[in-house]
């Protein structure tokens, strides 16, 4: 290995656990257009876009970290109507990267200054979403130890008293044993009485304990040991066979627990509480909930005793003990460590936080006030959270919006500048429709054919219904507001709405969904425009 590929692993190895899975998988720009693919129809250009800056962040990271700094993500902005892909296509390549990720609307922040959400408050969503993710990975790799304690804990309820007491901290044969003589005081004054800094001393005499009985002298000498102390020596000699028979019956206990035998048996568990910080109305006060709910948290809170059965017992003692498992710390740096270096944001509806050219009017709370407000966020700013201080730096923002009414130009300047990608989305056809129907891996047919057979009613759809369902979904879309692949959840509401309330009487059942059928369910609604304008 050449010390410039020693440089660049040592580099990576740095950004934390979590950016080297990202590395280790070396996902090419084809391959991720390829996973997306089974999910999303058609929008080649956007997945490109997506692809290659994912490739970039990981080309990033294998770099020496003085230049690695250097480099800030390309962030993206989408445009296109509502219902062609944008935010599943963010969401996918978030899944497929194993990075934090959360959407945001636009819409929902207001101007420093004004009652509403903060903007800020998105680097602490995504920060939380990195911490839950972290954590439930680590949790991941200590569940058989948890179940382990989680069933201890349990055959404790079960059987009180037979689980292994700690053993007592007790002089060992040939430790020193400190015996009590007295005291006296010192008078630093040397006054004839005691003076005001005295201080007074506890004297002791060490001496050993061996095997060997001590003589009668000793024993008078020391104090004198009561019947109690003879009872526990005698307790002692008799423990190993009561022992014995506690360990036979638990381990049978742990048998017929491990058996499901015990399921329903009822038990008393005592379940802590976490105090909750009051419920605050309106936003931008993240960081006084924060502090209040650290305060509280610090308090501790309260516990009380419920009576559940075993099986519901044994979930609660596996998340109490995958917590106890768990090194906060550690999470909260490793989710620090990927949200900076992996995470990505998609905020949607940028359009309407755009100012619309001479239709703009003065400022607006929700508008050009929020672009100022953001802009810092995407050109890199350090935002305290409760985990600690999260830079923005490296974190890729994918903007997305129909820029139906507005343009990408309504944007303030420095705002454009920050999304120097720009991919616009395209339409989507009858042809389109068809493949969403049929492709991808969570096809809408094959969704309701699944959820149709719990109710054991088997539907079956044909080419030519498929084909006609497609040809009505675009139709509509051009007659009404195009909505985009979501008109297509309306159509197959509205043609299996009959089917799907009659299904747990008639199953079971076979249905063949063909174009007949389709016709005589939906032709009425599509040609009566003002009927399907409500329904479609």
């Amino acid at each position: 290995m050449s010390d410039k590929q020693l440089k660049q692993k040592t580099s990576a190895q740095k950004a934390g656990r979590g950016v080297d899975a990202l590395i280790k998988r070396e996902l090419t720009p084809r391959e991720v257009v390829a996973e997306l693919d089974k999910y999303i129809v058609g929008q080649k250009k956007a997945k490109r876009a997506v692809a290659v800056a994912l490739r970039n962040r990981i080309r990033r990271l294998k770099l020496e970290s003085e230049m690695r700094e250097d480099i800030t993500p390309k962030n993206i902005l989408m445009i296109g109507p509502t219902g062609v892909g944008k935010t599943e296509i963010a969401r996918r390549l978030a899944k497929l990267a194993g990075s934090p990720f959360i959407k945001v609307e636009a819409t929902k922040y207001t101007e420093v200054g004004y009652v509403g959400r903060d903007v800020e408050s998105m680097i602490r969503d995504l920060m939380s979403a990195g911490v839950q993710m972290v954590k439930q990975e680590m949790q991941e790799n200590v569940t058989a130890e948890a179940e382990k304690r989680a069933e201890d804990a349990l055959l404790d309820l079960l059987l009180p008293g037979t689980g292994k007491k700690p053993r007592d901290n007790k002089p060992q044969s040939g430790a020193p044993i400190i015996r009590p003589m007295g005291s006296f005081a010192i008078n630093p004054d040397n006054g004839p009485g005691p003076g005001i800094m005295g201080t007074t001393i506890q004297v002791g005499i060490p001496i050993y304990r061996n095997n060997s009985k001590v003589s009668n002298n000793e024993n008078n000498d020391r104090d004198q040991p009561n019947d109690n102390a003879q009872a526990e020596a005698q307790q002692e000699q008799a423990d190993p066979v009561i022992e014995d028979a506690k360990d036979k019956t638990r381990e049978k206990f742990r048998a017929r627990l491990r058996e499901g035998k015990l399921e329903d048996k009822m038990v008393e568990i005592t379940v802590s509480q976490t105090p909750q910080a009051p419920l605050m109305m309106g936003g931008g006060l993240e960081d006084i909930e924060s502090a209040i709910s650290g305060i509280m948290g610090a308090v501790g809170g309260s516990s009380k005793k419920k009576l559940v059965t075993v099986s519901r017992a044994r979930e609660i003692l596996i998340a109490e003990e995958l917590e106890k498992l768990v090194d906060r710390d550690r999470v909260n740096d490793e989710a620090r460590q990927r949200v900076e270096q992996t995470g990505i944001i998609f905020i949607d509806e940028i359009d309407k936080i755009a100012v619309k050219g001479e239709h703009g009017g003065g400022p607006d709370v929700s508008r050009e006030g929020v672009q100022r407000d953001i802009l810092p966020i995407v050109e890199g700013a350090t935002v305290n959270t409760k985990w600690g201080p999260v830079n923005t730096d490296h974190i890729l923002f994918i903007a997305a919006g129909a820029f139906n009414v507005s343009k990408p130009s309504d944007l303030i300047p420095e705002l454009q500048g920050r999304f120097p990608l720009r991919v616009e989305l395209d339409s989507l056809g009858k042809d389109d429709f068809l493949r969403i129907l049929t492709e991808p891996k969570n096809a809408l047919t094959k969704q309701y054919v699944e959820l149709m057979g719990t109710e054991k009613v088997e539907i079956e759809f044909t080419p030519e219904a498929i084909d006609r369902l497609a040809a009505l979904a675009a139709e509509v879309n051009t007659r009404l507001e195009n909505i985009g692949a979501r008109r297509l959840h309306t159509i197959m509401e509205a043609l299996l709405e009959e089917l799907s309330f009659d299904a747990p009487d008639i199953s079971p059942c076979k249905v063949s969904i063909t174009e007949a059928y389709v016709n005589e369910k939906l032709t009425d609604l599509v040609t009566d425009q003002d009927l399907g304008r409500y329904i479609l």
